[in-house]
């Protein structure tokens, strides 16, 4: 949970706390923290990063309370001349994506800059993953000159002031010396250029995602106009961020102005085009055990903040958490009141025991930890960079994609070495030895499989260290396959993988059928994956171990 504080005073301009109104706020989904003479603090889902600031929740809470009704409306403007942002190929490599506004009218004072600074914060911790993913920049437009580029450079040719910053530094200067550049140093580790945004009198404006420029990257309360970007690496998450922040701004007055952002396309930004998701409601009646009619669904989710007609839901463009008609239908029940669901005792009788599987599970974890083997979790869905590129794999037989993923992850995991690896790739800069492994089911087309999808649990196991060999790995292998009794009934043969080094990865034999691998991983992988140590690595079927 994300914990947001809001001025009192600001908040009661719009409804008058009370008690109803507290029993309220803790409906909407949003524990009420405190409440104090001068400030409110409540905790709102990670997943709802349009309520982090004051305007945001406003917007939909008083929907929910019934003071305003349905999908907000918001005006943009289109763009002006130089209104555009030009994306130089250079930063395919380091930071591709950004989208990007201007607001104009703006009345600024300390609270509404203080606004702005937490939701900032909050995003690029939360969604942006500590600016991983995301990076947002807002600049006042009186002191840049239109249009923008945005484009990466060597760090000793970057040189600005950076923000609350008396000197000029370079790039690399920035980054040992300044204490934000210090915080998210490793973002550009490894890089050989940065980016940074540019205007076309050559003003550095900030130096993504570490830093502004302190003579273009500060906005006070004399600014009336704003550029804003958001860059990272996916276009669809940015352009949903800019949506937060832009109507952030209407709300407290401002108004929006569309960007042409060009690279190899023409694409303009923001966007408020609310999306269109289908709505069962017989479905949503079954899920939740209530029976709402058409009528009862339109004022529901009105109550939310969506336009709802004849089965299409209207979602609006700032909603990060809507992937699925399963997001609309919790919604729905956070309208209907979970104080309103009456509990049921299902009317069945079972005798349960634990699966044997996980038994299996358990006993492999137990004997691995006893190793001093850290386990590790990690998500089914994966990305192809991750799956496919970065581990040199071309084959994308009985790969299975996600249809219509809102997100870089669209492939359900086939492995769980690559996930391992990406997590040694994550922790490089950690304590070696690292010994890390996972129990984890994988997917795969299967014809035969009356969903077509086969599910396998497997063993995956990785370790790391500058004398790390493919004798180490095929011990800790013995000494599982003794500890289960499986000993004498396997054996290791001669093998070839993509990912692993020619001569030196073997198939994991038992009773004559192949059950996994393993061996040391390629420098190559382990150089796309920025692992600084060799890796050595198994991946096994575990049921077939019984």
């Amino acid at each position: 949970m994300a914990g947001i504080k809001f001025d009192r005073k600001e908040f009661e301009k719009h409804i008058k706390l009370t008690k109803e109104v507290e029993e309220q706020i803790t409906m909407f989904g949003t524990n009420l923290e405190s409440i104090d003479d001068t400030e409110i603090e409540i905790s709102v889902n990670p997943n709802r990063p349009d309520l982090y600031s004051l305007t945001g929740f406003l917007r939909a809470f008083l929907t929910f309370i019934g003071k305003k009704k349905g999908l907000k409306e918001y005006k943009i403007n289109k763009p002006e001349k130089d209104y555009g942002v030009i994306i130089d190929n250079s930063v395919l490599e380091v930071r591709p994506f950004t989208a990007c506004a201007i607001v104009k009218n703006l009345d600024f004072n300390s609270e509404k800059i203080k606004e702005v600074i937490d939701i900032q914060e909050k995003i690029h911790t939360t969604l942006g993953r500590n600016r991983k993913k995301i990076a947002i920049g807002i600049y006042p437009l009186e002191k840049i000159k239109l249009p923008i580029r945005f484009e990466a450079r060597k760090p000793e040719d970057i040189k600005f002031i950076p923000l609350e910053s008396e000197r000029e530094m370079n790039g690399r200067q920035i980054l040992s010396s300044h204490p934000t550049g210090r915080d998210y140093a490793h973002l550009l580790e490894g890089k050989t250029k940065f980016p940074i945004f540019i205007d076309a009198n050559n003003e550095i404006l900030s130096m993504p995602p570490i830093i502004n420029s302190h003579k273009t990257g500060k906005i006070t309360e004399n600014t009336k106009e704003i550029f804003i970007e958001c860059s990272g690496f996916d276009l669809e998450i940015l352009k949903k961020t800019l949506n937060i922040l832009v109507t952030m701004f209407s709300d407290m007055g401002g108004k929006i102005y569309q960007m042409k952002v060009k690279n190899k396309k023409e694409y303009m930004t923001p966007d408020l085009t609310p999306e269109n998701i289908k709505l069962n409601i017989e479905h949503a009646n079954k899920l939740l055990g209530l029976n709402l009619n058409e009528k009862n669904v339109k004022e529901l989710l009105e109550k939310m903040g969506y336009d709802y007609n004849k089965g299409i839901v209207k979602v609006p463009a700032w909603r990060t958490d809507i992937l699925h008609e399963v997001d609309i239908i919790e919604d729905i029940a956070i309208a209907y009141g979970y104080d309103k669901f009456e509990p049921e005792i299902p009317n069945i009788s079972f005798t349960g025991e634990e699966s044997k599987l996980e038994v299996i599970k358990r006993k492999i974890a137990e004997i691995l930890s006893g190793l001093n083997i850290l386990e590790t979790s990690s998500y089914h869905l994966t990305t192809e960079e991750d799956q496919l590129k970065k581990m040199g794999i071309k084959d994308r037989e009985g790969i299975i994609e996600v249809e219509n993923s809102k997100t870089e992850y669209t492939l359900l995991r086939n492995n769980l070495l690559h996930l391992n690896l990406k997590i040694l790739s994550e922790n490089s800069n950690t304590e070696y030895p690292q010994k890390i492994f996972e129990l984890g089911r994988v997917f795969e087309k299967d014809s035969k499989e009356e969903s077509g999808i086969k599910e396998t649990e497997k063993l995956c196991l990785c370790l790391a260290n500058s004398d790390t060999n493919f004798t180490e790995i095929k011990q800790v292998l013995d000494y599982l396959m003794r500890m289960i009794g499986k000993d004498k009934e396997y054996k290791i043969e001669d093998g070839e993988h993509p990912s692993f080094i020619d001569g030196r990865c073997g198939t994991v034999v038992l009773n004559g059928k192949t059950i996994g691998f393993l061996g040391e991983i390629s420098p190559n992988i382990l150089e796309n994956l920025r692992v600084k140590m060799p890796v050595a690595s198994l991946e096994i079927n575990i049921q077939e171990l019984f």
